[in-house]
């Protein structure tokens, strides 16, 4: 067996994507997204896509680099993902070192990666100096067999568009984003004030399906949104959810979400995917009012390099 790790090539696309649908199927993932992340990755970055190869098939995959927009200097990011049918063969902790030399080199001191909640992942690990922070949980609802509720009556104000409409001018979408993305708990804390990257990064992700993307407008201006994500086929994910500060509690996040999830079964979407940290009491309860099930938990982990 010979086994090899090396830098991700075009032609590799549609492999990888295989391997990450495999590893993680409760993800909305495409070879055009692959190919996106690595063609406009921010310089700062030092993003690398990683690839295990054995004996000339891919069967693992790592996305890693620098936090590059986080407020703390030194902070990066490393997570592998192995193909299950072919675990336990080496291809996690070689290509886990071979992104963690690379960070060092990139001056990273910490390093953070998710692993799924489960025995050998997390033993996997914690063996290589992880150690666990925050939970997240993967969350499920069945399109198809389940039951949406109505979309209500309107208050006075308020109008549904979707992000389609803002393509003359996004930032409105921006602004929103960043001051919902602020307030959601993690690790790593980020300065969220770069357009162009934002545009660069998430705005022209092949994935955001701005049709599907709900956002809530009061007397004009956006209240809420959520950013609906879209394989092309039948899996649907929601990519983030948020209210701005001012007109939290009044039941936007349900209204935006109820909008994009019937637009989306409309569309022929069979499944619909999403993920919350454990500490996001809020958007986690809104899920559960959905019908969304957790169907997996990973555990952010984190290891000082050097």
């Amino acid at each position: 067996m010979t086994l090899i790790v090396r830098d991700f090539r075009i032609e590799d696309a549609a492999s990888v994507s295989a391997v990450r649908r495999a590893a993680l199927p409760y993800m909305v993932t495409t070879p055009e997204a692959i190919v996106f992340a690595v063609e406009t990755a921010n310089p700062a970055k030092k993003y690398r896509l990683l690839i295990a190869e054995k004996d000339g098939e891919i069967i693992g995959t790592a996305h890693t680099g620098i936090a590059y927009d986080s407020s703390e200097p030194g902070q990066s990011f490393v997570t592998p993902h192995v193909h299950p049918a072919h675990r336990g063969q080496g291809a996690g902790a070689l290509i886990l070192r071979t992104a963690e030399e690379h960070l060092a080199a990139e001056g990273a001191r910490t390093v953070y990666a998710w692993v799924m909640d489960e025995p050998e992942s997390r033993s996997f690990a914690e063996k290589r100096g992880y150690r666990p922070t925050r939970p997240a949980h993967f969350q499920r609802l069945d399109l198809r067999g389940g039951t949406l509720p109505p979309l209500p009556e309107l208050p006075a104000g308020v109008e549904l568009r979707t992000a389609a409409d803002f393509e003359a001018d996004p930032r409105p979408i921006f602004r929103a984003d960043a001051e919902a993305t602020s307030d959601e708990p993690s690790d790593i804390s980020a300065d969220f004030d770069d357009y162009e990257d934002w545009i660069s990064h998430t705005w022209n992700n092949p994935l955001l399906d701005r049709e599907l993307s709900t956002v809530v407008l009061v007397d004009g201006e956006v209240a809420a949104f959520t950013a609906a994500q879209s394989d092309g086929g039948t899996r649907y994910m929601s990519g983030m959810t948020g209210t701005l500060r001012a007109h939290r509690g009044r039941g936007f996040a349900k209204l935006a979400k109820t909008d994009s999830l019937r637009r989306a079964r409309a569309a022929g979407h069979a499944e619909a995917f999403t993920s919350n940290d454990g500490d996001n009491g809020p958007m986690l309860a809104v899920n559960k009012w959905f019908g969304y099930e957790i169907c997996a938990t990973e555990v952010r982990h984190v290891r000082t390099l050097g």
